[in-house]
């Protein structure tokens, strides 16, 4: 039995306690939190508010970081100089250099680390990918992301707001969808982006030219109360599919449309895709990883190294 401490038990924590609560090889022993209100609702843990104390005293196999951004990597890097294997929240870091940084000490410890880009972990997403990679549908010529919302007023010391903490919406939400296409597709040939910002909102449109097609992508937090929603619309040679209201369908050219959701009433016109909650498969292929002894590759250094770097020019 994996013993588990996860530290930041604010919004995405929600995501990822109830997931480590569902697996039955590990066991969320300890929490670590800098408000203790935040850990009332976990009587059954261990509960800190000093990080450095938690890592003295707990006897920790993985530590899950939810912290703000700006933390990731000291925080990181802490736990694995212990031994511990680590798995962090998106995004990685808002300086590249701490990619470098974080995955010698992995090496050098001989511990595993991962970050928790979902977007990798999503089944209509993961379809996109293996849709692109058979050519199934013919070539790729164009595709749509989107991920927009209001501006958060929810996070603790208004952090995300801060962009020396956060990196505003291009590490906090667009990460998602760019850390999406260079793990699909690879490293962009050029990016053209406009954006949008003032004090109480950030808007950023980016269009990424590859070879023989194009992806355009948005990302907001707005000052009105727009509901979020993400998704996005990949034309093929032979297809379009979307991805709207949780629903993925695939309209083919010859009229076929293909309804993916996992509510479709079944016959020859649906195909279920899994009902799976992507929080719980990234971190049961990170705890696979470290009973299995093999290190996460389906998330490289490279990779991260490259969308922190388009990040850092937008």
């Amino acid at each position: 039995m994996l013993k588990i401490g996860l530290a930041g038990v604010g919004g995405i924590s929600d995501a990822h306690i109830p997931a480590w609560e569902a697996m039955d090889n590990t066991c969320l022993t300890a929490l670590c939190d800098i408000r203790p209100e935040n850990m009332k609702n976990y009587p059954d843990k261990h509960r800190y508010t000093d990080f450095d104390e938690m890592l003295e005293k707990e006897e920790l196999d993985i530590l899950d970081i939810c912290l703000p951004t700006n933390l990731h990597a000291d925080f990181a890097i802490k736990a694995m100089e212990k031994g511990i294997h680590v798995i962090c929240e998106k995004p990685i870091s808002l300086n590249e250099e701490d990619v470098t940084r974080i995955y010698f000490i992995a090496r050098k410890m001989n511990v595993k680390f991962m970050v928790a880009q979902v977007l990798r972990f999503w089944p209509e997403y993961e379809l996109i990918k293996e849709i692109y990679d058979t050519k199934k549908y013919g070539r790729l010529l164009s595709g749509y992301m989107r991920r927009l919302g209001s501006c958060p007023k929810w996070s603790w010391d208004n952090w995300m707001k801060d962009s020396s903490r956060s990196g505003l919406v291009p590490y906090d939400l667009h990460v998602h969808d760019l850390d999406f296409m260079v793990y699909a597709f690879g490293k962009p040939a050029n990016v053209q982006s406009h954006r949008s910002m003032r004090p109480e909102q950030d808007y950023l449109c980016v269009t990424y030219a590859y070879e023989n097609f194009f992806v355009t992508a948005e990302a907001a937090w707005y000052a009105a109360p727009l509901p979020f929603e993400a998704g996005f619309r990949f034309q093929f040679e032979e297809a379009v599919i979307t991805y709207e209201n949780s629903k993925c369908i695939i309209y083919q050219n010859d009229g076929a449309i293909i309804n993916l959701s996992s509510e479709a009433a079944g016959g020859t016109d649906s195909i279920h895709l899994p009902k799976t909650n992507a929080y719980e498969n990234e971190i049961r292929y990170f705890t696979d990883c470290v009973l299995s002894d093999q290190f996460p590759e389906k998330i490289k250094a490279e990779e991260l190294r490259t969308v922190i770097s388009i990040l850092n020019n937008l």
